[in-house]
């Protein structure tokens, strides 16, 4: 098996002298899916909860619904491929798009297309003050992070505690993770809120829709393509959260926010 980390040896300048300094960054390898023995795609990724990642995408991609669907999935000894056997056939999309996604994420659903979930209502929600709270514990769940740096980390929590939490040289494969987790554990809380330490580009955006978390809070910006979808969502958006601040960008009922006339 392929480890997450890597010890290395580098150089730094510092107020004009030299220093060498042993350290260790994070693991960026390919690992190919493979979907009843017919090859598909090669994710570029952390080697972590592999199984997790690629049952995460097929249902992040609309491919399976449950791990009902799912005979067997396993990493090769190697930890360059995990095999994933359907109870049933499964046919490959016939294009892939490249995402915005940071190592080359890709997708075949149409973004673009009209949601088929939709999240009404100011259910749940969230006190302003709790989304500080949330993003501690998001930070506590980074053990990669710390020793590495170089990595995102997504988590699910149900507006209390942390259920799941992933990392990823990649934020799109962070919530595919997240999604595998939940399949493979069968953790579905009734309140869902994503957090995570990568920016929202609208592919990220239908990875929270498809997990059915009407609240996703960022640790840096949203992209106006997955503004306007959280608006189709129906979806919470909040971007640069910190510990005492946060912007909402979509839906802000959720965390009590009460709009005038004149500012809707």
């Amino acid at each position: 098996m392929i480890a997450p980390q890597k010890a290395i040896r580098y150089e730094r300048y510092e107020f004009k002298k030299w220093e060498s300094h042993d350290a260790e960054t994070i693991v960026e390898t390919p690992v190919s899916l493979t979907v009843n023995g017919e090859a598909w795609i090669t994710f570029m990724c952390t080697p972590v909860n592999l199984e997790a990642l690629a049952v995460g995408f097929l249902f992040n991609e609309g491919i399976i619904q449950s791990m009902d669907e799912v005979a067997d999935v396993r990493v090769c000894e190697h930890g360059d491929n995990v095999d994933v056997w359907l109870n049933r056939a499964a046919q490959q999309p016939a294009s892939w798009r490249r995402t915005s996604g940071c190592t080359g994420g890709v997708t075949a659903v149409d973004l673009l297309a009209k949601p088929d979930i939709s999240f009404n209502g100011d259910q749940p929600k969230v006190p302003p003050e709790a989304i500080g709270h949330l993003i501690e514990m998001l930070f506590e769940s980074q053990e990669l992070y710390r020793e590495t740096g170089g990595v995102h980390t997504s988590a699910l929590c149900d507006g209390e505690k942390m259920l799941l939490s992933a990392e990823d040289i990649g934020r799109h494969n962070t919530l595919d993770k997240i999604a595998g987790l939940c399949l493979m554990k069968n953790v579905w809380p009734e309140t869902r809120i994503l957090i995570t330490t990568g920016r929202i580009s609208s592919e990220m955006l239908q990875k929270a829709a498809r997990l059915q978390a009407p609240i996703l809070i960022s640790r840096t910006s949203p992209s106006s393509l997955s503004i306007e979808m959280a608006e189709r969502y129906g979806i919470t958006l909040i971007g640069y959260a910190r510990t005492h601040r946060f912007n909402v960008y979509s839906n802000s009922q959720r965390v009590g926010l009460k709009l005038t006339a004149s500012q809707s």
